[in-house]
């Protein structure tokens, strides 16, 4: 079983950019590594990700400290967001996942120099980041935000992928390596909060018109100058170890989620429900394929197909395959419409995270934010002592009104905040 400290880990890190529909990523010098697609009688049945899954590690946590003169338990507060508190064992955590981040995101790609130096980077920034998250979460309760729905979903998709059978089973698990039920929720919640705020606060403001999609593509044609390639993402239901009948009813999930495809309905929604590859949270996508880089089987079936095509279901030794073409490029100078949404999702990318900053400058501009001498915030702020507070039931984190704010002006319905 994955640890499932990680995957909530995952599931709560702060984005830098709304969330967009799936299209392939523009072609850089040194992408990573591709799964090698064998003929479909060998096709593996977990298709690595072309951005790899980050390596499940425990949660480390930290001791606590313990009152000489109470025998209590107390929780060193390293920072405070108007009446909310990060502590030290929140910021340790944090600590170990930018570290695991961070190997990831090399996967054998980097020096051990470069890779130090990308630890840090992400190390650097961590309390930076827990502080964001808190603004982010404490603007979604001032509007009113609610992802109740959304926070049931993923857990679901977490019991789906370690083949749990209730979702008591997950909460047994979870319990099981050590950590709080409502805890691994709430980082749940947290997650899915904050995106909600940058997509409706940030995300929705930044538009990139068609003029400067145009003006970036007649000024790098030459990026856009690429062998004949596809773009493909899978739907792979796994019948390792099952007997003659489960067989047969996984055949039947398989025929159901490519009927339900035929029917219009998002092929990424219905990975991300049905397939049990590595891909399936990614909506099933693969990456960008040449020609030479797959099974001369599978080549064949795929380099005749065109944009959004299907294959049929495929049997292989390890269960079944549906395949699509996300988009087919021809070999040279691709036209403007085949890479208009990667100009797009480039150009939006450079405008979000600046704008991001921006907005939270102005979260923090509006809020009561002190940081512990001892402990560096890269986005800036003054330090302050703060009292520590003994780990009682009591002392929860309450919630005082906040001020109305937003980056780019009101809304009708903040009017009367």
């Amino acid at each position: 079983m994955r640890n499932l400290a990680v995957i909530a880990a995952l599931l709560a890190g702060l984005p830098l950019a709304a969330q967009q529909p799936p299209t392939p990523p523009p072609q850089t010098q040194n992408p990573p590594a591709k799964p090698t697609l064998e003929k479909p009688d060998e096709a593996p049945a977990d298709v690595p990700d072309t951005a790899p899954a980050k390596k499940p590690v425990p949660v480390k946590k930290a001791a606590p400290a313990v009152s000489p003169t109470e025998g209590r338990v107390v929780e060193e507060i390293v920072a405070r967001v108007n009446n909310e508190v990060i502590t030290r064992s929140e910021f340790e955590r944090s600590k170990v996942t930018a570290e695991e981040d961070a190997k990831a995101d090399c996967q054998n790609r980097c020096t051990a120099e470069q890779l130090k130096t990308r630890i840090d980077d992400l190390q650097k920034n961590a309390l930076r980041d827990l502080i964001d998250q808190s603004l982010l979460v404490q603007r979604a309760k001032d509007m009113g935000i609610s992802v109740e729905p959304d926070v049931i979903k993923q857990l679901d998709q977490i019991r789906i992928e370690n083949k749990l059978p209730s979702m008591e089973a997950l909460e047994e698990a979870v319990s099981k390596q050590g950590l709080n039920w409502e805890d691994f929720k709430n980082n749940i919640r947290n997650g899915l909060l904050t995106k909600k705020v940058i997509g409706s606060e940030v995300g929705s403001h930044i538009n990139v018109p068609k003029e400067e999609i145009q003006k970036y593509y007649d000024e790098h044609k030459a990026e856009f100058v690429r062998p004949e390639q596809v773009a493909l993402r899978s739907i792979e239901v796994n019948t390792a170890g099952k007997d003659a009948t489960e067989i047969a009813d996984l055949k039947k999930k398989a025929d159901t989620a490519l009927k339900r495809i035929q029917d219009g309905e998002d092929f990424g929604e219905i990975a991300k429900r049905y397939s049990d590859g590595a891909t399936a949270k990614q909506g099933g996508y693969l990456g960008i394929y040449k020609r030479g880089e797959l099974s001369k089987e599978l080549e064949d079936t795929v380099f005749k197909m065109k944009r959004n095509d299907l294959t049929e279901v495929m049997e292989t030794k390890q269960g079944f395959l549906i395949i699509q073409v996300l988009e087919h490029y021809d070999e040279g100078e691709q036209s403007l419409a085949k890479v208009e949404n990667e100009i797009n999702e480039k150009l939006y990318s450079q405008r979000m995270e600046p704008a991001l900053r921006e907005y939270l400058k102005t979260l923090r501009e509006e809020s009561y934010v002190v940081i512990k001498p001892g402990y560096q915030d890269a986005a800036g702020g003054g330090n302050s002592e703060i009292q520590e507070v003994s780990a009682t039931p009591e002392v929860t984190k309450t919630k005082k009104g906040h001020k109305k704010y937003l980056l780019f002006g009101k809304r009708a319905a903040d009017t009367g905040a």
